[in-house]
């Protein structure tokens, strides 16, 4: 199912190799690197990456919410051929400060769906 190539993150494997990841797992992988690179960051690929972290330091709103859940689709649908979004739900976490993000998604060559969430941060790191 879709190859294999290097895990992320970079990590040594059991033999002393550097590990791989294959599948699903790499699916989900790719997503989390396309969610967490900015654009610019990729001297190669400038364009590359989710806006998502222009929503740093934004008020924790439903109006940033809905461009958090904008910039997800539009990324993930850009540069992920491998999967179908079939939804993007954003909670707001009003004492972290923080957006919960749940990316649900259907692998193409598998049929299967999967749902993969993760935290952004709206305020600086301590």
């Amino acid at each position: 199912m879709d190859g294999r190539g290097v895990a992320f993150p970079v990590r040594v494997d059991e033999t002393g190799g550097i590990a791989e990841s294959a599948g699903a797992e790499r699916i989900r992988q790719s997503i989390l690197v396309i969610l967490g690179t900015r654009p610019g960051e990729r001297i190669m690929r400038p364009d590359f990456g989710c806006e998502l972290h222009d929503l740093a330091f934004a008020p924790n709103t439903p109006a940033t919410a809905n461009l958090a859940r904008h910039y997800v689709e539009s990324a993930l649908a850009r540069w992920e051929p491998r999967i179908e979004v079939t939804g993007v739900g954003v909670g707001n976490d009003l004492e972290a400060a923080a957006l919960m993000i749940a990316v649900t998604y259907r692998i193409r060559s598998a049929g299967d769906e999967r749902t993969l969430t993760l935290p952004f941060s709206l305020e600086q790191p301590s």
